[in-house]
């Protein structure tokens, strides 16, 4: 009796896995088909947003002289004679839309990856490379610059001391949080905030002390720009972010099991002291780079992965390539705006995706409020 027993409720566990598996294989099924879809999507429309930025500005260009203009790049480097006729679109396009077009799909993919690892990290939505220190330490590194030369608004100091400062300021946060001690993430958050706001105080004091025209250029600066990219000055960060963006994919996994609570992912065996570490320092780099090359440009870190998440759901293993992929989208898409809302104004890209990303977000958030407490 007691192992007919035994047998009818072992067949009974196993059918209710059974049915478990096979309930979660269309929803699984719906997920990928998601992934796939909006992948296809994303890449189509990156590729019609570089195409667009190539021929859209101040100078227009048709689609005849881009392609000319890389025939001829791909007769030159074949050797063959350069042709002198279109001098004005092989420069307009080599030397300033291309090296631009480069730098926003290198920002936008680094904040926006840097965004969903810092919100799978605190597990918040509302989460941001800021939390960390980031932009804010970057920010003072680039007034100091400033301020020490008037000739570092032109030269590789400023972005080099932006980065310095926000991997420092970084680094920072993770000595204090571990001398600290606590709930990590409660600690990370705590001290975040407070450095955020001495590193902002000392932003403010030096725009106060300097010069009108340093001034004028520490507030350029902050409010995010991609004019002047060159393929010199974008190389050091393009390294950096590619590192960042390679390190980012493994930690997918261990995201993955965080989101289930700090208890099942140490069961899971991930050291979360270590883990932490490294997600933090990743995301560091990847937002360092960002600033440092085109300034404090909010929103993409914030919305790009909340969106995405929307649409194919919260594994990481998703969102992170996804997120790559869709805020270089969106930066590619608002640098073309602000090169061509305002006829012969260029306009601070930071200041575009605030007004864009700020209501877009509202909207988001009352959408999620309204599905998740019904009226």
């Amino acid at each position: 009796m007691t192992t007919g027993t035994t047998a009818s409720t072992a067949h009974q566990a196993a059918l209710g896995r059974y049915r478990t598996v096979a309930a979660e294989r269309p929803a699984a099924r719906v997920r990928r088909s998601r992934a796939a879809t909006t992948t296809i999507v994303l890449v189509t429309l990156l590729v019609v947003a570089v195409a667009a930025s190539m021929l859209l500005g101040q100078y227009s260009m048709s689609p005849a002289e881009v392609g000319a203009s890389f025939a001829r790049r791909i007769g030159e480097l074949l050797g063959v004679a350069p042709d002198a006729t279109a001098v004005r679109s092989d420069g307009a396009l080599w030397n300033v839309r291309l090296p631009r077009i480069a730098a926003a799909l290198v920002v936008g993919a680094a904040l926006a990856t840097a965004g969903a690892i810092t919100q799978g990290l605190f597990g918040n939505p509302l989460a941001e490379p800021g939390v960390i220190g980031i932009t804010a330490g970057a920010a003072v590194g680039a007034a100091i610059a400033i301020i020490a030369s008037s000739a570092a608004v032109v030269t590789w100091t400023v972005p080099a001391a932006a980065f310095v400062a926000g991997i420092l300021t970084t680094l920072v946060v993770l000595a204090l949080s571990s001398r600290l001690g606590g709930s990590a993430t409660l600690v990370l958050v705590l001290v975040g905030i407070a450095v955020n706001a001495v590193a902002g105080a000392a932003s403010a004091l030096m725009v106060f002390l300097a010069e009108t025209t340093s001034r004028e250029a520490i507030v350029f600066w902050q409010m995010g720009s991609l004019n002047g990219s060159t393929w010199a000055g974008l190389a050091p960060a393009a390294v950096v972010v590619a590192i960042g963006l390679v390190v980012a994919q493994p930690l997918a996994h261990g995201l993955d099991a965080l989101a289930l609570g700090e208890t099942d992912a140490r069961r899971s065996g991930l050291d979360l002291r270590a883990f932490r570490a490294v997600a933090v320092l990743c995301a560091a780099l990847l937002a360092a780079g960002a600033v440092a090359t085109g300034g404090i440009i909010g929103f993409v870190g914030l919305i790009v992965p909340h969106v995405l998440r929307l649409i194919v759901g919260p594994s990481q293993r998703v969102v992170l390539p996804l997120s790559a992929l869709a805020g270089a989208l969106l930066l590619v898409g608002a640098d073309l705006g602000a090169r061509t809302l305002v006829p012969f104004v260029d306009l601070p890209i930071g200041v575009l995706t605030a007004v864009v990303g700020g209501p877009l977000f509202l909207v988001l958030v009352r959408a999620r409020l309204r599905t998740a407490v019904p009226a």
